[in-house]
């Protein structure tokens, strides 16, 4: 894991700067994503998981050509659930709810995480395979791979416990057969870097602030004038929208000892 977490990084950090020259970016307005969570703790360190979530694209604000619910331009349920193997290996699945609109998407996920400490931190790695299902016409259904990797350190303060954190995500579309008609896709379509302070304020409750850059990679379509010459050629398009988020999550322990558990950042 740890070979495909350095060519991932590898290829995101050399190969996409690499063409920026030919890159067209386009930075939106800020988006607000708050999230509501609720984990029941289970043997070991085990858990299910439900979390609420909506999405807030700031440069819609003010426009009414949008269905939105409780201001949302998007909104979110995921149920989850996670099986530790020993104190570094888990593995589990979660579904996702995705409303936006008028239709909506389902993603089942399947996951595999590796934790372990290098010197004062703690290293993260999840890889996870997903598939979406729209109900849109004419949507295309896919399966993605996702690979993250995060570095966080515990600070005890008292009652209070601090957990600042760091996390890179890369998705790129899994695809066993291409066919000719098939659009042309960047290596990469979605990266993630997020920084977040996740607070412990009780053992049974945490609330976390984090902001977050991210950026969709595609290729644009050749812009014609009314006799068909080619005024903007097709090339890449690196589309970058900031995130400002704040999870809480409250945690059922069910009679188990909080500190004996390996709890996970609110990022599940």
């Amino acid at each position: 894991m740890k070979r495909l977490l350095l060519g991932v990084l590898l290829l995101t950090i050399y190969v996409i700067p690499a063409a920026r020259a030919q890159t067209k970016r386009t930075v939106y307005g800020w988006q607000l994503w708050p999230e509501v969570q609720a984990e029941l703790a289970l043997p070991g360190s085990d858990y299910l998981l439900l979390t609420v979530r909506g999405q807030n694209e700031t440069d819609n604000n003010g426009f009414g050509d949008r269905s939105r619910v409780l201001g949302f331009d998007e909104r979110r349920v995921t149920v989850g659930y996670e099986h530790f193997w020993n104190e570094r290996w888990s593995v589990g699945g979660t579904l996702g709810y995705i409303s936006l609109d008028e239709h909506y998407v389902l993603v089942p996920e399947v996951l595999l995480r590796h934790r372990s400490p290098v010197g004062p931190l703690t290293l993260g790695q999840r890889l996870s395979l997903e598939r979406t299902f729209s109900s849109q016409s004419g949507a295309i259904n896919q399966t993605n791979a996702r690979l993250r990797v995060d570095l966080e350190k515990i600070l005890a303060l008292g009652q209070l416990a601090l957990r600042p954190r760091l996390s890179y995500e890369a998705v790129t579309h899994v695809r066993l057969l291409r066919s000719d008609t098939d659009p042309d896709e960047r290596t990469i379509q979605f990266t993630s870097l997020r920084g977040e302070l996740g607070v412990r304020v009780r053992e049974w409750f945490d609330c976390t602030p984090w902001v977050a850059y991210q950026t969709n990679y595609s290729f644009g379509l050749a812009q014609t004038d009314a006799s068909g010459n080619v005024i903007i050629p097709a090339g890449r398009v690196n589309s970058v929208a900031p995130v400002l988020g704040l999870e809480v999550r409250f945690t059922w322990l069910q009679g188990s000892d909080a500190a004996a558990r390996q709890q996970l950042p609110t990022q599940h």
